[in-house]
């Protein structure tokens, strides 16, 4: 059992020291993200901006 660990821990930081390109680039991920926040906010303003408040 205590091989089985200590296998399943090197293997745990083998895959951590990878150091490799990322398949996307981050700043599409995060620039995709922020515009899709920001259309969801500007749908939300839309949607709530011509009614009364109770």
């Amino acid at each position: 059992m205590l091989s089985q660990i200590s296998l399943t821990a090197l293997a745990v930081v083998r895959a951590a020291e990878e150091h490799g390109e990322p398949a996307v680039n981050p700043w599409f991920i995060g620039g995709g993200t922020l515009a899709v926040l920001l259309l969801m906010l500007l749908g939300l303003i839309w949607f709530g901006g011509g009614r009364e408040h109770s």
